[in-house]
């Protein structure tokens, strides 16, 4: 959601993108995920601030919830909550939150922003966060914990975020469990993204796009990791020249649909 259908970041939304974004999703053909980092509350104060679309699910809180949207009524999905939850082998949040403490650099994020199966943290720049994820990485596997650790930086707030998952709770892993859930084929899916959490997806075989407000280190990095994958045709780089818009946020994501399907070109 952040900076690729909410325009918070310092480039200039396009004009009429939000607008146009909305309109497609209220498509009968067309079902919205949300795929974000924020926890239910925030999302619904966005869907709110920047009258974005409702969705029909939504993959929060980094990819550890999954929730199904109808009639304004949220319900987790418990099959995914089963899925994920053998890779902490066992042990509680409060465990793991303990095992972790001795990491002096790390600093728990806000109560709201942790879940059973999400330890978030605040891990400053000037930190080498390679070294902290290494030995993160150490004291989990030696529990037995399958775990993800993803970074990621908070522009607004210049500050580094650790993200400590089950190691099958990644975005990607939801978009392919929900996909299959719902019986969509790979070639139906659009994900669209930014930022160095969404890499795992941005690299994947899964159709994607990054907004043309990515940084330039996360648009390289993404060009790189795809192509060494085999599926740099699976990423689409929004620009200035597609559907006479900028590329950024909700424009970058209609210009991917454009590039994607066809079929959508004449609505888009």
């Amino acid at each position: 959601m952040d900076r690729t259908v909410i325009p918070n970041g310092s480039q200039a939304e396009s004009p009429d993108a939000r607008e146009r974004f909305a309109q497609l999703c209220d498509l009968p053909q067309v079902t919205l995920v949300y795929v974000t980092g924020r926890h239910q509350a925030l999302i619904k104060q966005a869907i709110a601030d920047y009258q974005l679309p409702e969705a029909d699910y939504a993959i929060t809180d980094v990819g550890t919830i999954i929730y199904h949207i109808k009639n304004g009524t949220w319900h987790q999905l418990q099959s995914w909550h089963d899925e994920i939850d053998h890779a902490w082998n066992g042990y509680s949040h409060e465990q793991i939150k303990q095992l972790l403490a001795d990491i002096k650099e790390l600093s728990l994020q806000e109560t709201e922003k942790q879940n059973t199966h999400k330890l978030s943290y605040y891990l400053p720049l000037q930190h080498d966060s390679d070294d902290v994820m290494s030995r993160a990485d150490i004291l989990l596997r030696n529990r037995g914990i399958a775990a993800s650790l993803i970074w990621s930086i908070d522009e607004a707030a210049n500050t580094g975020l650790l993200d400590v998952l089950p190691q099958n709770a990644t975005k990607l892993h939801a978009i392919e469990f929900l996909q299959q859930q719902l019986g969509y084929t790979l070639d139906e899916v659009i994900f669209a993204g930014d930022s160095g959490n969404d890499m795992p997806v941005l690299t994947s075989p899964v159709h994607s796009v990054l907004v043309a407000n990515a940084s330039d280190d996360v648009r390289q990095t993404a060009l790189r990791i795809a192509k060494h994958n085999g599926h740099a045709d699976a990423l689409y780089l929004a620009n200035t020249d597609a559907l006479n818009m900028n590329g950024n946020y909700s424009a970058g994501v209609l210009q991917g649909i454009w590039h994607f399907v066809p079929g959508y070109r004449d609505i888009l």
